[in-house]
């Protein structure tokens, strides 16, 4: 279950239900809020096309902006509509994709050919920051963005690059963390520059860390395989149809080779809400900017 699902739950945030998908939401619904969310997709326009059709930060940005004239014509227009819009929370995770599916897969993508990790790194905030500020000029004034994960220690990564299948693939983490690192400055830069701009960051490259560094306290057994999954580590192809999972699925990091258990999200969505350790959320969490 993604994390904004389980942040949407009544003992977070207080929604009846998860927020609906943009494709099937109309009528007042659109009030109580929208996933624009879309597989492989990314904040590049290219990110994750070898998989099939996806959409893109860019277009999920034109999505909202069709709800947004909605929002108008159920309030009565544009100024009631953007005084609705700056109350609302804007939760936003991009960016994994732009490594899992592009820049790691230099078979099908030029990104790596084209630019080192740092410079990578600095094309990517770039284009998010505009699309940041874009979603700001939209009316959004409260948003919180989430760092990227430890992807050189999923199944996925380990399959493939790990020679004991268990050890995370610092390379990989160590070019997720230059992005983190510029992302968390952006959240500054952001807040400084546009006014009554609330943006917070979520670690959860550090969250994950403190799971993965000791996963038996949190009930976890198995920390390098898929739940469900094929080939070593039951990562080198991701949990297919009709395909039998692992029958305790909340003792796996992973439930497949890339994504996390709903057990560890949910781990991750408390302390995105309501933080665990001063690192957790920056500035504040969500608890306190849903407050604001």
């Amino acid at each position: 279950m993604l994390i904004v699902n389980l942040l949407s739950r009544a003992e977070l945030l207080g929604f009846d239900k998860h927020i609906p998908p943009f494709a099937n939401t109309n009528g007042c619904d659109i009030l109580k809020g929208v996933n624009y969310a879309s597989a492989s997709a990314g904040i590049r326009e290219e990110t994750g096309k070898h998989l099939g059709i996806c959409i893109s930060l860019d277009w999920q940005l034109k999505n909202h902006h069709v709800t947004i004239s909605g929002i108008e014509r159920k309030l009565g227009g544009h100024d009631s509509a953007i005084n609705h819009l700056k109350q609302c929370l804007y939760t936003v995770g991009m960016g994994s994709n732009d490594y899992i599916n592009n820049y790691f897969m230099p078979r099908k993508y030029l990104s790596s050919r084209h630019y080192d990790p740092e410079q990578y790194a600095e094309v990517l905030i770039k284009q998010y920051s505009l699309q940041l500020r874009t979603l700001y000029n939209y009316g959004a004034r409260k948003m919180v963005l989430f760092g990227l994960g430890q992807i050189g220690c999923s199944p996925n990564e380990l399959a493939h690059h790990s020679p004991d299948g268990t050890t995370c693939v610092q390379k990989i983490n160590s070019t997720i963390q230059i992005f983190n690192n510029r992302l968390k400055s952006l959240v500054d830069e952001l807040n400084t520059n546009l006014a009554d701009a609330r943006f917070i960051y979520i670690d959860s490259y550090g969250i994950f860390q403190d799971v993965i560094s000791s996963p038996t306290s949190y009930g976890f057994k198995v920390t390098n395989a898929g739940c469900c999954g094929v080939g070593r580590n039951n990562g080198l192809i991701t949990c297919l149809p009709h395909q039998i999972p692992c029958p305790n699925r909340n003792g796996y990091l992973f439930w497949d080779a890339f994504h996390p258990t709903e057990a560890v999200n949910t781990i991750a969505a408390w302390r995105a809400y309501s933080s665990q350790s001063a690192s957790d959320a920056y500035p504040v969490d969500i608890r306190r900017l849903a407050q604001l």
